[in-house]
């Protein structure tokens, strides 16, 4: 692909997302900007401080709508910031800039992003947080990969379950099918998790795509959580997860047929987004996984748009879940 075709998408993914935020944006609630700080609720448990402080500095800016301040935790050789549900990839620095610089101005100032846990370093990170309705007409709750160099962001991708959003407006903003993107632009970057997090991603995947859910359930705590952000469905307890996988396995669409796309985090923890399995109509998603001392995995979180699972298929899973 040409790099004039490639600026001239992404101009054209710029000029919609803008329409779409000018639909979205209320009017100012008089309060100072400046002035604003988010609920600092986040589980940083399973984090370098320097993560911490990084991410603690970005959500600040951003609740506070300060676009060079925002701007400056990017690098300037920045690939892509991509809406993995909506697929709009914002590729490069000038893209994110344009679309902050003509709308961060506008949002109301009750409008905050703050984030609520914090999985990784400043190499690479998952990071979980939420956008309150008054930034984009909905709330959305987020998972992030994120990959760093130098300090700054080279590439993010964000994944949320589209069931949560308003349905015209998904249907009306999300990229059709055909325009779809299959790169997220995770092969233009190096690596950077470590081995620990890679290693288990890779087994806990691998398992998954096998359909094999007893390999899977001996990477977990004997006490582990499993979460599913997109069912709203939660499973305690290796034995627990393992009876849910077994049953979940052959149809969800991080299962039978999913390949691991890339891997984020440090030995604390971190995650690994992934393609949905071809028979699930789910294209992709995250998986988050935090880390005991042991290696093991304490807590699994995953999200995908749960509105590109067959009906069926959802409530199926859901029941799984419920026995």
């Amino acid at each position: 692909m040409s790099a004039k075709r490639i600026q001239r998408e992404s101009t054209e993914i710029t000029a919609v997302l803008a329409l779409a935020l000018s639909l979205l944006a209320g009017p100012a609630l008089g309060q100072t900007k400046a002035g604003i700080l988010y609920p600092h609720v986040a589980d940083t448990s399973h984090a370098s401080g320097e993560a911490r402080d990084f991410f603690t500095s970005f959500f600040t800016a951003k609740s506070r709508h300060d676009v060079a301040a925002t701007m400056s935790h990017f690098s300037p050789q920045l690939v892509t910031y991509t809406d993995a549900t909506l697929g709009w990839p914002l590729d490069g620095y000038d893209s994110l800039h344009a679309l902050y610089s003509q709308f961060m101005p506008t949002w109301p100032a009750a409008g905050l992003s703050y984030p609520t846990r914090i999985l990784g370093d400043t190499r690479s990170a998952v990071v979980a947080f939420t956008d309150t309705p008054e930034l984009f007409g909905g709330e959305l709750r987020i998972l992030g990969a994120v990959d760093f160099k130098d300090g700054k962001v080279v590439r993010w991708v964000d994944y949320w379950d589209g069931a949560s959003f308003d349905s015209k407006l998904y249907h009306e903003i999300r990229n059709p099918e055909a325009k779809f993107p299959t790169d997220f632009k995770e092969g233009a970057i190096n690596a950077s998790a470590s081995a620990a997090i890679r290693t288990i991603s890779t087994q806990l995947q691998g398992a998954f795509a096998a359909g094999d859910a007893k390999t899977a359930s001996r990477l977990f705590s004997y006490d582990a959580v499993y979460e599913d952000m997109a069912l709203r469905t939660q499973v305690l307890g290796r034995e627990g997860i393992e009876r849910y996988l077994e049953h979940a396995l052959p149809q969800a669409p991080f299962g039978k047929g999913a390949k691991l796309r890339h891997v984020v985090g440090n030995d604390l923890g971190g995650g690994f987004e992934w393609f949905g399995s071809p028979s699930a109509g789910v294209r992709g998603g995250i998986t988050a996984l935090e880390l005991n001392s042991k290696g093991e995995i304490s807590r699994l979180t995953t999200v995908y748009d749960s509105r590109q699972l067959r009906d069926s298929d959802r409530r199926g899973l859901v029941l799984l879940a419920i026995r």
